[in-house]
């Protein structure tokens, strides 16, 4: 049983910055990408950051410059930090990630239960 548990989030006002983890658990043989999303009740949800697992990210214009991923393999850790945040940055902040649980598995897509992150103006 694979879980991942973000953490991190919180109200804060704009221009301030904060750091998001996502912490994968359980029965682990490899983690391919990792991502975030983030999702504002009644709007679809928002691709963020993307990092593979040879540590390329990719990041929408939207976040990009402000916004940056990174991961600890050995933690099967990923985060996400955050600066420079705008009030349009609020929502649920969700991770993902592709996991295969043993060798003999396919890799299945995880996701996390959210962390909210509000930011003041």
């Amino acid at each position: 049983q694979v879980q991942l548990v973000e953490s991190g989030g919180g109200l804060v006002q704009a221009g301030d910055s904060l750091r998001l983890s996502c912490a994968a658990s359980g029965t682990i043989f490899s983690i391919n990408t990792m991502r975030w999303y983030r999702q504002v009740l009644g709007k679809q949800r928002e691709l963020v950051a993307t990092i593979t697992s040879g540590g390329t990210a990719t990041y929408p214009d939207s976040v990009k410059g402000r916004f940056t991923i990174s991961r600890d393999n050995a933690k099967n850790t990923v985060y996400l930090r955050m600066n420079s945040l705008k009030p349009e940055d609020t929502a649920v902040y969700y991770c993902n990630a592709d996991i295969r649980e043993n060798p003999t598995k396919f890799v299945y897509l995880y996701w996390g239960q959210g962390t909210q992150v509000t930011v003041s103006s």
